[in-house]
């Protein structure tokens, strides 16, 4: 004797809308690969290796094991000449000079109607500068005190902000040049800014090499979060207008 199944037609519709489902999730999986690598590569891996440190440093007060090797290795190369283009190059890389360069560069995107890229300049910029300043008032970690250094620093050490304020400028001029015949040139200058600050930061003696290690991974974090967000290039001719219609509308 045949027994009819009254379920049958809403067990049918179940297993189309759980085929839909998985079909859909997979083609958004495979025309999103890159944006999700992207943060994995740029935000995630970033943010635990930070974790990690973080959670050590507790337990290293005088700094991590390379620490303290690391910066006796660069006092060996100290002398008067180097004296003076560490600190010039400090003052340089010092957020108290970025952030106005960034300024007047923000200006021009203004001026430009480049509202995409005028978001992204400033929620980087200023987002980085203010988790480092909320960072190193949470961690509290005193600057090195292995000799008497050439210049003095007021505030804690870790993250550094030189470190974190060159990485987000050299990130920020890199997205910006990213289309034009400047994005080489962009890179040059990143690759040898970033790590010339860097260096100025141990040869000075105000910061060991995690706090500057630590400030990198942040830095780069928060860029490419910002940057997955904003998408500073997405429709940017077509967009630029539209945005600011709807932001009127809306006003």
């Amino acid at each position: 004797m045949k027994v009819e199944n009254n379920n049958l037609p809403e067990i049918e519709k179940q297993k189309f809308n759980f085929d839909n489902g998985i079909k859909f999730i997979s083609k958004l999986l495979a025309n999103n690969w890159h944006q999700l690598l992207l943060l994995a590569i740029g935000v995630y891996i970033p943010l635990q290796i930070f974790g990690i440190m973080a959670t050590k440093l507790w337990q290293y007060e005088a700094g991590f094991p390379f620490d303290v090797p690391i910066l006796l290795a660069v006092h060996e190369t100290v002398n008067s000449q180097l004296d003076v283009f560490a600190v010039t190059l400090a003052k340089i890389g010092s957020p108290k000079t970025l952030i106005p360069v960034l300024l007047v560069i923000n200006l021009v995107l203004v001026f430009s109607k480049r509202w995409r890229l005028s978001a992204y300049l400033l929620a980087a910029g200023f987002g980085s500068a203010t988790i480092n300043h909320a960072a190193k008032v949470f961690f509290h970690r005193v600057r090195p005190h292995l000799w008497e250094p050439i210049v003095h620093e007021g505030s804690f050490a870790f993250p550094s902000g030189h470190a974190m304020a060159s990485f987000t400028f050299a990130a920020i001029l890199i997205v910006l040049a990213w289309h034009t015949r400047w994005r080489v040139l962009a890179f040059i200058f990143g690759a040898a800014f970033v790590p010339g600050v860097a260096w100025t930061r141990l040869y000075l003696a105000v910061h060991f090499p995690s706090d500057i290690i630590a400030g990198w991974l942040i830095a780069l974090a928060w860029v490419v979060g910002v940057y997955a967000i904003i998408r500073p290039y997405k429709n940017q001719t077509n967009l630029t207008e539209e945005e600011v219609k709807v932001s009127e509308a809306n006003a």
